[in-house]
């Protein structure tokens, strides 16, 4: 075959791979950004312009209401960090997920494995009625809860009283407050977390549990030799998104304590929220930094979140 065959050859095969190639002409593409800009547009107002703007609010000096703005460079930051009741955010908040992941991790794989088996009658009325709790505003069942803990009228202090141990204040107090705070939040997320467990449950062969069976293992050792080493690429996933929805409980939290008794459950949202609109002057330079400085923390464990991810696609690699 001559070097000129050779060169039509090769021009044939990219024209039929042209032709074969999807054509999207300018009117589809047209409507495609159409379709996009309201998103897009949306988008950028609500996000990523407070973005951008919160981190030139925490180089000015301004009280949110007069048109001048005084650049003071780090000079916000260095009151935030010189500020005890941010530090106490910070250790509250980190307080917080210390309380809730390990609980919320290990429990939810608990009823996970139990609501896993195939012979468990009603199981989707079980599933449902641990996942509804997930679907109800977090706003309301923190005003609801103020209510059914009330220490003087509340339901669950009425109950306590008939039992001799009424009068319980379990939001007004310093040590009870972020513990009950925890549960409740444990409660009202626990089939988000169950959820990942199941569809973590569900790519183990059931074959590998009859198996066991037939060998004579026991439920103890199927869990440990089977459940346990199955799940581990899992497991790192989870507990980092766990880790990282912890940070975001605003809601429940403003709305239970609304970070009293005496800040001992005023998370860095709360203080951040005090600063720029609860104060008599607001001041959302100091505002700006606290969020700037939590902003950096959520990012180092999305970091953590994508690393999780990879180590578990290894190990899950390493299983195969």
């Amino acid at each position: 075959m001559s070097i000129r065959s050779v060169q039509l050859t090769r021009r044939q095969t990219r024209r039929v791979a042209a032709l074969d190639r999807p054509r999207f002409g300018w009117k589809k593409t047209t409507w495609i950004w159409i379709f996009l800009l309201p998103t897009t547009v949306l988008y950028g107002i609500y996000t990523i312009y407070p973005i951008i703007a919160s981190y030139w609010y925490s180089l000015v000096e301004w009280n949110g209401f007069d048109a001048d703005q005084k650049f003071v460079g780090l000079s916000n930051y260095r009151t935030v960090f010189a500020d005890p009741l941010f530090w106490n955010s910070f250790k509250v908040t980190l307080l917080f997920m210390l309380l809730v992941v390990p609980a919320r991790v290990l429990l939810t794989l608990l009823i996970a494995i139990v609501l896993n088996s195939p012979k468990l009658p009603l199981i989707g009325v079980l599933r449902s009625a641990f996942f509804i709790p997930v679907v109800t505003t977090t706003a309301i069942i923190g005003v609801v809860m103020r209510f059914v803990l009330d220490p003087s009228s509340g339901p669950v202090n009425s109950i306590l009283t008939k039992l001799g141990a009424g009068g319980i204040d379990f939001l007004g107090n310093q040590h009870l407050a972020l513990p009950t705070a925890a549960v409740l939040y444990i409660w009202k997320f626990f089939g988000v977390t169950m959820i990942y467990w199941l569809a973590a449950l569900q790519t183990i062969p059931y074959e590998l549990y009859e198996a066991a069976r037939i060998d004579g293992a026991g439920p103890g050792q199927v869990f440990r030799h089977i459940t346990v080493p199955m799940l581990r690429p899992f497991l790192i996933i989870i507990t980092v998104l766990t880790v990282e929805e912890t940070f975001h409980n605003f809601d429940l939290m403003y709305t239970l304590t609304g970070g009293g008794p005496y800040f001992h459950t005023e998370i860095i949202e709360i203080y951040i929220y005090r600063w720029a609109f609860g104060a008599s002057i607001p001041q959302p330079g100091q505002a700006s930094a606290a969020a700037v400085f939590f902003g950096l923390l959520v990012a180092v464990v999305g970091a953590l979140q994508l690393w999780g991810v990879y180590a578990g696609r290894r190990l899950r690699g390493e299983q195969r």
